[in-house]
Formats: structure tokens, C-alpha cells, sequence
């Protein structure tokens, strides 16, 4: 099995994608193709369907195709991929949330592929099919973890590359007894979401129903899986934290969280795990939240697709959107934070990946890195935030494919580097920035293929970086591309676009026949005394530029760019 474009990048498919729906079609019988194994669907109990984040439909006529389509997926392209749902069994034609779904393995005839994989949307569906069920019930988590152990992705009529490991999807325990499920919606209801939790037996799904939850502090203490039916919410009424998770293997989806309220004494959140592994917080809503979502010694867990709106005012009364403390292997994926103090903050958290997030309007930091190594964010947007985004004190990370969006303020930056060693920048975009990289002691840095598009400063470098290369970047329609709080500067500059560079290139070859030494030297005067921006645009600092670039005196000799391109990376 093999999807039909499988040599294709998802991501170029979404750009070739002009259907789009809000919600879930039947099934045709007979009419449709499985997008992966490229067969009629001939039995609509089985079909199973994944929506991308641009509407783009693909059907699968049974879900061990969508799971190992989804799996065989390179981790930037399953991050386009929006909702994925599967057939009712006992409902042919309709489908339902994969997340929200209750899945068991048949034997005998039927099943498309053989494997005999089908789901419900109710615990109570699976009854009738219970003599012929060769596996206890499982859930989605249980499912993709069966697809990896057996290899969905990799089987067909050509070898696929396996899907890399995915942190917080270890195997899940199978419910042993089918869902544990809350009745009552809002005050007055007479079974909780306490009462639930302490029923249900470990592995059991407890589903909750929509309405308003005011309870105390809820306490997860076994491997559970949390779904809200109709987006419930638990209402933390301004006074307390909300969940608090303290056992391996749970999962929390579709749930909304309100109102925690400040506190000067303690981290309170929204949802917090302590000292747990093998965790999922998914597509859950947080609104009015000091913490939002607080990892604490966390291990192995995703924190994917949910949505946290703050409303805070001041530094000193705001918490962070998403917090990680001394965590490792987490994956932070699809998220969107606002409003709060620092949209996603990590502090001592190794081997963190954060890709797909969009942190905006938050009052200090999008992202802030702090004694974080081995981490990578990629393909994240950071946009209005108060200062940008902080990497401090870390080793080893990988920063690609991020936007840095219109930081604007008398100390904002898009990036700010402070204490790294081998790290990388490397295809960001950065537009509209005040500063735009700002680099404060980074030894060994690589800085490759970014642009640096219409802000004050694209680059300012100050003391203490060594070994830093800055290579086939685009420097266009900036105020100063590059500012230098040193004259001696330990960096190789080569091969980028600078739209102020006036050479010439008389073979033809695309790269400029003499230097470009992009350091004015009315920057250094502006990064001494501010005020002088007001000549910038006169005849007189043009007079001073060139002859600093004539006869060199106080600009760095250094930070030359030997080999500067013509034109920028199309």
C-alpha cells in the first residue's frame, strides 16, 4: 500500500487543494478511492477520511490505510493535517472524531484489508461484536501505537522509511472494560468528573459531557482517557488550579478550561502534570488561565493542537501560555497561545520539539529558551509579541522554518541568542522587526538561508560570539543591516544578498567581483547615541558612510561578506 502521490510532499498537495469543507461527508459506496492504497470503497463501515489544515480531503477505505498514511508522514507534513475521522461501524456512512472513536479488531470476512480494524462512537456498539473481537477495545492513542508495533506504514508494494519515534504516543494499556462515562452537565448534576475518575479502572476512556463543571482541584491518579463530548467546561471559578495529573499514560482532549485566577504563591494552571510519562493534552481550549498548560518533570508527552487565550496586563500577575520545568523528549506541536506572560517557555526541558505553533500578542516572550539543550522549533509564527523571542543558556538547538513577525518596541527583537554553543538559524523569515537577530555570545553558530525583510536592525551582534558563519542570507529594504558592538568580530560572512551592496559582477557568475562590508559606520553612531537617527535620511550621513567605506576606521574589518550574491534565493 502506498499513497497515490507518495514521492509528493503533503504540503505540495495542500497547495493544490481547492476543496474544502467545515465538517464530515458520508461516504458514497462504491465511488470514492482510497487515497493510500488506491482501491474502490466497496464497504463504507470501514472508511476513514483526514482533513488538512486547508480543507484538502483524502479518503481510505479502512482505517489501517489512514493510520499508516499518517504514519508514513514526514513529522512537517503531519503537522498540516487538521482532523482525521473514521466510519461508525454500527452507522455505516457516518463518520465520527478518530479521537473520540472506540476501536476493536474482528476476525472473519469483511475488513478491506484483512486486519479487520473498525469503530464506534459508542462503548456500547462494541457489544454484539465481542465474539469476534480478537483484542480488547482501544482508543486512538491504542490504535497508532498498534499501527507502529505491526508496521501499517511499511507495508505495501514498495518499502516506505519508517515513521520516527513520536514522544508522549507510547503503547497504551487496552480498556478493559469499556468507557466510564459522565452524565451530568453543569451544578446540580449528581455524578462529577471526580466521581468518574475514581470509578474507572486504568485504561478506561471517561467521557464528558458538555455543560459546566465546578469542582475541586480534579486529580488524575491512573492511566486515563479524558474526552469531552461537546467541549465541556471546567470551570476553575477564579480561585483554584484546575486538573492536576499524577500518573503515566493519560490523555486529556476536547475539554475547555476557564478561569484559574493569580496566584502569588503558587504555579497555578489550567492543567498540570507532575512527575508523569507518556502524557497527551490535545485540542483542548484555555481562556482566562494564570498557567495554561504547566508540564513539571514530564517525560515522553505531546501538547498538541490546543488553543490558550490570557488576559493579562502586567508581567508580575501573568503566567505562561504553555510551561515546561525539567522536562525531556516533549512535543509542543499546533498550538495557539495569546495573551498571556511568555506564549511557550522551557526551562530545563531537553530534546523538546516545537513545530507548528503560532505565539502571538503576549506581553514578553512568543518562545523563551532557558538551559534547554538538544531542543528544535520549526515552522512556528511568533508575531506581535512584547520582545520576541529568548534562547539563553542552551546547547545544541535547531531554529528553521520560523516566522518573526512585526516585534515592535524600544527593546524588542524577533530572536535573541544569549549564551548558546552550536546551534543553528537557519531558513526564518524575519520581517518588520525592531531588531531582528540579536546575538549576545554565540559560539559556533550557523545562520543560513534566513531573510531579513523591512526591519530597523536585521542583525546586531555584540561582544563574546566566536566562530559564528552567516551564509546565503537575504538582507532587503532594511534601516541598517548589521550593527557591531566590537570592532574585532570572530565571524565568516559569505555568499549573502545585501539590496545596499552597489558592486559589480563582470563575469556574470552571480556573486559580486568586490567585498561588501555591511556595517555603516552611521550605525555605530546610532548604537551610541540614538537620538542621531534623525539625519538618517540626510546628505550629510551619506557623505560620512562613504567615506568609512573608502578608508576604514571604526567599522569592523572583519564582518565582510567576500563572496556577496547579486540577487536573492528565488
Amino acid at each position: 500500500m502506498r499513497p497515490v502521490a507518495r514521492t509528493a510532499s503533503l504540503l505540495v498537495l495542500l497547495l493544490l487543494a481547492g476543496a474544502c469543507r467545515s465538517g464530515p461527508r458520508p461516504i458514497a459506496e462504491g465511488t470514492d478511492q482510497c487515497a493510500f492504497c488506491r482501491m474502490q470503497i466497496n464497504d463504507a463501515r470501514y472508511a476513514a477520511e483526514l482533513v488538512t489544515r486547508t480543507g484538502k480531503v483524502y479518503t481510505f477505505d479502512s482505517i489501517e490505510c489512514l493510520v499508516g498514511y499518517y504514519q508514513s508522514l514526514d513529522p512537517r507534513d503531519s503537522a498540516a493535517v487538521e482532523s482525521m475521522w473514521v466510519s461508525d461501524y454500527a452507522h455505516p456512512r457516518t463518520l465520527i472524531p478518530a479521537g473520540t472513536a472506540h476501536f476493536t479488531r474482528i476476525t472473519g470476512p469483511g475488513s478491506p484489508m484483512g486486519r479487520g480494524m473498525l469503530a464506534v462512537s459508542a462503548a456500547a456498539d462494541l457489544a454484539p461484536l465481542r465474539a469476534r473481537a480478537s483484542i480488547p477495545s482501544l482508543d486512538w492513542a491504542g490504535v497508532l501505537a498498534l499501527g507502529r508495533r505491526e508496521g501499517w506504514a511499511n507495508a505495501g508494494d514498495e518499502p516506505m522509511a519508517p515513521m520516527p519515534e513520536m514522544p508522549g504516543m507510547p503503547p497504551t494499556a487496552p480498556a478493559p472494560s469499556g468507557a466510564r462515562t459522565v452524565d451530568a452537565a453543569g451544578t446540580g448534576s449528581d455524578r462529577t468528573i471526580a466521581d468518574a475518575i475514581r470509578a474507572a479502572r486504568a485504561g478506561d476512556t471517561v467521557v464528558i459531557r458538555a455543560g459546566t463543571y465546578r469542582e475541586p482541584t480534579i486529580v488524575v491518579d491512573k492511566p486515563l482517557t479524558l474526552i469531552g463530548e461537546g467541549r465541556p467546561t471546567l470551570d476553575g471559578q477564579g480561585a483554584r488550579q484546575i486538573m492536576t495529573v499524577t500518573a503515566d499514560d493519560v490523555t486529556v482532549r476536547g475539554l475547555r478550561f476557564a478561569h484559574v485566577g493569580t496566584s502569588y504563591t503558587e504555579d497555578r494552571a489550567a492543567i498540570k502534570t507532575v512527575g508523569v510519562h507518556g502524557c497527551t493534552i490535545a485540542d483542548n481550549e484555555v481562556d482566562d488561565a494564570f498557567f495554561g498548560i504547566y508540564l513539571a518533570n514530564t517525560t515522553d508527552c505531546r501538547v498538541e493542537g490546543n488553543v490558550v487565550r490570557g488576559r493579562a496586563v502586567h508581567e508580575t500577575s501573568a503566567g505562561n501560555g504553555i510551561h515546561l520545568w525539567y522536562s525531556r523528549r516533549i512535543v509542543v506541536a499546533g498550538n495557539r497561545v495569546s495573551g498571556q506572560r511568555d506564549g511557550i517557555y522551557l526551562e530545563f526541558a531537553h530534546e523538546a520539539d516545537v513545530h507548528g505553533n503560532t505565539s502571538e500578542h503576549n506581553l514578553r516572550y512568543g518562545l523563551h529558551f532557558m538551559y534547554s539543550d538538544d531542543c528544535r522549533y520549526r515552522d512556528n509564527t511568533f508575531r506581535e509579541n512584547g520582545a520576541g523571542v529568548a534562547v539563553m543558556y542552551a546547547h545544541r538547538v535547531q531554529m528553521t522554518d520560523n516566522r518573526f513577525v512585526d516585534n515592535w518596541g524600544s527593546a524588542a527583537y524577533g530572536l535573541l541568542l544569549k549564551e548558546i554553543f552550536d546551534s543553528r538559524v537557519a531558513r526564518n523569515v524575519f520581517s518588520r522587526n525592531t531588531t531582528a537577530l540579536l546575538i549576545d555570545g554565540a559560539n559556533r553558530l550557523d545562520a543560513d538561508s534566513n531573510e531579513f525583510l523591512d526591519n530597523g536592525w536585521a542583525l546586531k551582534l555584540d561582544g563574546g560570539t566566536q566562530d559564528a558563519r552567516f551564509t546565503a542570507n537575504d538582507f532587503e529594504r532594511n534601516t541598517f543591516d548589521v550593527g557591531a558592538g566590537a570592532r574585532s568580530l570572530s565571524t565568516t560572512v559569505n555568499g549573502n544578498y545585501w539590496d545596499a551592496y552597489d558592486g559589480y559582477d563582470l563575469n556574470r557568475d552571480g556573486v559580486g567581483d568586490v567585498p561588501f562590508r555591511p556595517v555603516r559606520l552611521f550605525s555605530v553612531i546610532v548604537r551610541q547615541n540614538e537620538p542621531a537617527l534623525l539625519l538618517l535620511r540626510s546628505a550629510f550621513v551619506s557623505l560620512v558612510d562613504a567615506g568609512e567605506r573608502a578608508v576604514p576606521v571604526l567599522t569592523p574589518q572583519a564582518f565582510a561578506d567576500s563572496a556577496p550574491r547579486m540577487r536573492p534565493v528565488q
